[in-house]
């Protein structure tokens, strides 16, 4: 067993580092906007480490610029990051039954898209350890490139930065092309998934619905319906 969870441990940290990489440098943006809120580099870099989230923090260090309130910062930084229960509650269900509690909540305090679309990709039930693994060699990413982005966003090029942000969207490529390769199911959904992303943000009739709700929206009703459609039947491999 202890050899299992140091293996799955391993592969955690080998498939977590390009998402360590892809973290540090999208979060060099997220320094930028931490300067312009007043925040010093370790201010910046323990929201990072508490956070880890781009949408949640940009959203954060806008509100903080506009000496918003503790309520309103906490109201809009639940919808932005409303998401990740969505991702935790698919997640348990992949993990262990006997799963002890401290992992599970290492696992759902930093549950982010990459991390969890490399762990809902793991074939059969999900060892902790493989995403707690992710989880160790990422977030470092992700704090030390919001560190750097305060002390040194500013003096970097514009479009250095610009390049620096679409790093992130390399990395669900590389998420979910695999898997679309295998299956033509998980492609057509994941091509519907972006026709119905586009018109959600494109009709003027949806601007009243914040982003991170739609996200939310499109992810109960798209999953929802490719579940009833496309049942997955479990077999003896999945089990523990």
């Amino acid at each position: 067993m202890k050899e299992n969870n140091r293996k799955c441990f391993k592969m955690g940290l080998r498939d977590g580092l390009p998402i360590s990489l892809g973290y540090f440098a999208v979060s060099f943006t997220l320094g930028i906007a931490a300067q312009g809120a007043g925040l010093t580099a370790i201010q910046a870099t323990f929201a990072s480490l508490m956070i880890n989230a781009s949408a949640g923090e940009f959203v954060g260090f806008t509100l903080i610029a506009s000496s918003a309130g503790y309520l309103e910062i906490a109201i809009m930084e639940l919808i932005a990051n409303a998401r990740y229960l969505l991702m935790s509650c698919a997640l348990s269900q992949k993990l262990p039954a006997n799963t002890p509690l401290i992992q599970k909540l290492i696992i759902g305090f930093d549950v982010t898209d990459e991390i969890f679309g490399i762990s809902i990709a793991v074939s059969g039930k999900l060892n902790p350890f493989y995403t707690i693994g992710a989880i160790v060699v990422s977030m470092p990413g992700w704090a030390s490139g919001t560190f750097l982005g305060v002390i040194l966003g500013n003096a970097l090029p514009a479009r250095i930065v610009s390049a620096l942000s679409v790093g992130l969207f390399g990395m669900f490529i590389a998420v979910i092309i695999p898997p679309a390769k295998k299956q033509k199911i998980i492609a057509g959904i994941i091509v519907v998934s972006f026709l119905l992303s586009y018109i959600i943000n494109t009709l003027k009739i949806f601007d009243f619905i914040s982003s991170g709700v739609k996200i939310i929206l499109l992810t109960v009703v798209i999953s929802a319906v490719a579940a009833i459609l496309f049942p997955v039947k479990e077999d003896s491999d999945n089990e523990a």
